[in-house]
């Protein structure tokens, strides 16, 4: 990373930035707000594109002078005003459903620049006023602008990346700032929905009530895929945190006195296990050599990574399962073909697992300790879930030592054949569009 130039570092920030899940989405909000809100200011009425939203074919012939016979539109209505709003400055249903996802575009938007302006400014202070940390960058030569600005972005948008060589295992040891390092891991991605839900929840106690009121009560009218309803919101925020206490107690059981951790004290080494864990869903930033883990640890990373950001244990009632069942049923025969032949996730990344062994079988057999079969799960199944962890290479490990390989701080596919690394280009696609395809395999049954 430290070949970069000051303004290469600028550039990968910018592409971070808008690359990241929280700007893409506030970018497909705004486009959906502004178009339909302004399309339905100018006809007065809603048209026919519409229809995707489930709104019937003769809506047209329902509306009048803003009002819906709609049992509906009328149900909704009563549940609004049970809030304590007038009914006559109610607005339209669907006036005020484009409303609110304009709204919640530009909610998005202001959550985006609070949180990365508040966190960089933050470390900016933080690497100014603490001189051990301060000092590790005047030796590379990193500006503590660009550093604070490079590293928040890359945070919240979880890259992985940092202006150093070294990750932030050079900076294991400076507690304050993996602290401030952790509120953007959680608030870009796994906690992402739920803090959404909160300020649009919080912000609904002073202003824009009839917006807030109809989003908080119409999450799947909004068609949001960060935007959950209250209770997977809730049952989110627990499953997040049982997730990261169980690698704590785990990577801390193996680890606490081992080589990974050597040369800290209690509280640093409490602050890095929690960076760490938390970090596997899915920032990728590492204040350890993972090679030197503990293989238990590095198996629990593996499913960590695998697992998508929003993962939850949510409870369905036998109900709703019954209704999922009965559309399935009505699924067209082309969409059922399609169900039939798409493999699941899993199934996928045995595939591309499997082709990675056979395009490096040859450094397999001579460098096993390097190109063992976990290292290569690590490193396909981190590519997945765009988290960046990787094993690394060492040349210490070598069977037959030539002299001639150097260590150094790079990804472990830096040492795999052309072919290796367009399949593990292919699996950082396919996982950065992973959710197209969260349902497949269900023609499977194990029985």
């Amino acid at each position: 990373m430290e070949v970069f130039s000051n303004t290469q570092l600028i550039i990968i920030t910018i592409l971070m930035f808008i690359g990241g899940e929280v700007f893409t989405s506030m970018v497909g909000l705004l486009i959906r707000g502004f178009s339909r809100h302004s399309s339905i200011k100018q006809g007065g009425r809603v048209n026919d594109s519409m229809s995707d939203l489930g709104i019937p074919p003769n809506f047209h012939d329902q509306l009048e002078l803003g009002t819906i016979a709609n049992p509906e539109f009328e149900s909704s209505k009563s549940d609004i005003f049970d809030f304590g709003y007038d009914p006559e400055h109610v607005p339209d249903t669907d006036e005020l459903k484009f409303k609110s996802i304009k709204f919640l575009g530009l909610l998005v938007l202001g959550y985006l620049i609070f949180v990365q302006v508040l966190g960089v400014a933050s470390v900016f202070v933080y690497m100014n006023v603490i001189s051990s940390a301060k000092n590790v960058l005047k030796q590379k030569g990193i500006k503590i602008f660009t550093f604070s600005l490079f590293t928040i972005v890359s945070t919240f948008a979880s890259c992985g990346f940092v202006p150093t060589n070294e990750n932030m295992m050079v900076f294991r040891k400076n507690s304050g700032l993996l602290l401030l390092l952790i509120p953007q891991i959680l608030l870009g991605n796994t906690l992402y929905p739920s803090a959404l839900r909160f300020s649009i929840w919080a912000i609904g106690k002073f202003k824009k009530k009839a917006e807030t009121s109809y989003l908080l009560n119409n999450t799947k009218e909004i068609r949001f895929h960060h935007f959950l309803s209250h209770k997977h919101s809730s049952f989110l925020v627990v499953t997040v945190f049982v997730f990261i206490i169980i690698q704590f107690i785990l990577f801390s059981s193996l680890e606490w006195s081992s080589d990974p951790l050597s040369g800290m004290n209690n509280y640093e080494k409490f602050i890095g296990a929690m960076f760490q864990t938390i970090n596997t869903r899915h920032t990728g930033e590492t204040i350890v050599d993972l090679s030197t883990i503990a293989a238990a640890s590095l198996v629990l990373i593996v499913v960590m990574m695998y697992l998508p950001p929003y993962t939850s244990f949510l409870p369905l009632s036998a109900n709703k399962s019954g209704k999922r069942n009965s559309d399935q049923r009505k699924k067209k025969s082309t969409r059922a073909l399609l169900d039939n032949i798409i493999f699941s996730q899993l199934s996928y990344l045995v595939i591309f697992i499997i082709l990675v062994c056979i395009t490096e079988r040859k450094k397999i057999k001579e460098d096993p300790l390097n190109f063992n079969v976990l290292n290569i799960v690590v490193e396909v199944i981190s590519a997945y879930g765009n988290v960046g962890f990787t094993t690394g290479y060492n040349c210490d490990y070598r069977l037959k030592q030539d002299g001639i390989c150097e260590n150094k701080l790079y990804g472990f596919s830096g040492k795999w054949s052309d072919g290796g690394k367009l399949i593990l280009i292919l699996v950082m696609f396919f996982g950065r569009l992973k959710k197209f395809n969260m349902n497949g395999g269900k023609a499977w049954k194990l029985l």
